[in-house]
Parts: C-alpha cells; structure tokens; sequence
C-alpha cells in the first residue's frame, strides 16, 4: 500500500503495520508527480487548493484522504470521487485552539489591545486603570460571573468550556440539538436568540459547511448587547464581515477578536485591519496536530482490515 505525506509535517509511521507499505513524501503546493499518482491513501496538511484538485482528478487508486485539519471543508471541495473515504483531523487541535481561544478572550475581556497601544506610546494608561475598576464597569473585565455562549459545542468546546467554567465564567452551549455535552447545558437553534440577550461572550468554533455560511450575521449581532464580546476560531466563511464591521463602527459590539478571516491571508486593503476594538492573529490557533501519526496509522489500519474510520465525513 502506498501512502503519500505531505512535506508541511514529519510523520512517523514506523508503526503501521501493512503488507508492502510504502510511504512517501509529496510537495503540497505541486502537482501529485507521476510515479506517485497509483497511491491509495493521500494524507492532506496545508496543501493548496490547486493541489488537491489536481489529486482528485489524476489519482484514480486513491481510497482514503486524510487530512490533519479539524475542518475537512477544502479536502470535500476538492472534487474526490464518491468512493474514496474523507476522514478530518477533529481532535488533533483541539488543545492548542481551545489555548488560543481562551488567550483571545481574555484579551478582549481584559482589553490588552488598548494597553498594548498604551505600551507603544509610553503612556501608562491612568484613565483605562479607572475605568476597567470602577464598579459600573467591573462585569465588563471579568469572567468571573460572565455568560460565555460557546456556538459549535464539539471537542474543541469540550476542552474549551471547563478552563472558562475554572475562571468562573458561565458556560451554554449551541448545537445541533439539545442537551448535556462534557457536562455543560447546550442549546439548540431554537434557543440561541433567546441566549444571546444575555451573553456576555459568544465565542464561535463552527465549522464552514453551507448551513452555516455567515452564520454571524446582522441578525445574530442584533440579539447581542453592545457589551458583548465575539471571538471566532472556528472559519472565516460563517461570518458575514460587512456587518461585524458595522456592529463594531457603530458600538454595537464592545470588542471583537478574530483568528480566521473569509480571505486568508486577509489583504492588506481590507477594511477589517482599520476597524475599532478589532483583534486579529493569523490563523494561528491550530497549526499543530497533536497526535496526527497515530490517527493516520490508527486509519490506514482501518482502512486495510475493511473497518469503521475515525472522523468519516465523506465517501
């Protein structure tokens, strides 16, 4: 069996056990070379979109791709045939997102982007100190006591939600459907308008699927008060840009911050990087699997034996 790894992440597959197996490196931004094309398994990591294509078309022996990505949506988009298996790298970034959602809620909660601002100006910023203490605002700065609406409860959510509830944070979820998820309550669609008065935080990790194309809409933003706080480490298509930017001019929104963008690298035109009480990292919460080897192995395996995949999404 020929299994081809991407060149953007070392993978030791020394304990695949498979008549025959052959591993080999390929170039994520090139075309899939010739002698490689006959490959059965295609582990996909930050590979372009032109890449992909060009392996859903040319790579006719192909019977699994696994990417290492939470979100599988530019392997489906790729055009594979209906008999290869899309499995997704859901909880290989769970860790290193939930880390990197929670830092960007604290720092918007705590506004550490107006004292880094402070901190380039050599200003020791005396009226942010009276305002982030006095009693009016207390609740603003805090999570303690805060409403924190996680929109997307999966395992991202699932390590996500406790370092919130350690902080004192109040934590619902959205979902699908209604219930008990890690131990924390969830809410269904139906519900979540009725959440949102009073959310204090709504922190998204939804996924980029055509339900849930701008999902953040006007609408949404409408049902939050203007002290609330969106932050998004989920992908940049569920949110319709125009209208935070709106909320966020007009003071609709206290502060946003935000990991994924619709066009990534976000252009340097773009009107997002002049927006007020906008924080922007660069698609930066994942980018580490954890534990990728032995989810590829763990499915190779699978895969051989004619079992159930881990994370199936397609074919």
């Amino acid at each position: 069996m020929k299994i081809l790894v991407p060149d953007t992440i070392e993978l030791d597959l020394s304990e695949l056990s498979v008549p025959e197996k052959e591993v080999a490196v390929y170039q994520v931004d090139k075309p899939i070379p010739g002698e490689h094309r006959d490959a059965e398994v295609l582990v996909a990591w930050r590979n372009t979109a032109e890449n992909l294509s060009d392996a859903a078309k040319t790579m006719p022996s192909l019977k699994l791709v696994q990417t290492l990505a939470a979100g599988p949506d530019s392997v489906l988009a790729a055009g594979f045939a209906d008999n290869v298996a899309i499995t997704s790298g859901r909880s290989l970034h769970d860790g290193p997102v939930a880390e990197h959602a929670l830092a960007l809620i604290l720092a918007a909660v705590r506004r550490l982007d107006q004292l880094a601002e402070s901190q380039q100006d050599s200003t020791w910023n005396e009226p942010f100190n009276a305002a982030q203490s006095a009693p009016d605002t207390e609740q603003l700065y805090t999570l303690d006591g805060a409403n924190v609406t996680v929109w997307g409860f999966g395992s991202i959510a699932g390590r996500l939600a406790p370092l919130l509830a350690a902080l004192g944070a109040n934590v619902t979820g959205v979902a699908g459907s209604k219930g008990e998820r890690y131990g924390f309550p969830v809410v269904a669609d139906d519900e979540f308008h009725q959440v949102l008065r009073t959310t204090d935080v709504l922190v998204s990790i939804l996924p980029a699927t055509p339900e849930t194309a701008d999902a953040l809409n006007e609408d949404v933003l409408r049902s939050l008060p203007d002290t609330a706080i969106f932050v998004n480490v989920g992908r940049g298509a569920t949110v319709d840009e125009d209208a935070l930017l709106a909320a966020l001019e007009e003071g609709k929104l206290r502060v946003a911050a935000l990991d994924v963008t619709k066009v990534e690298p976000l252009p340097a035109d773009s009107k997002l990087w002049g927006a007020p009480n906008l924080i922007i990292t660069p698609h930066v919460a994942g980018n580490r699997p954890k534990g990728a080897a032995k989810l590829v192995t763990a499915n190779v395996t699978a895969l051989k034996e004619g079992k159930p995949l881990t994370n199936q999404v397609a074919g």
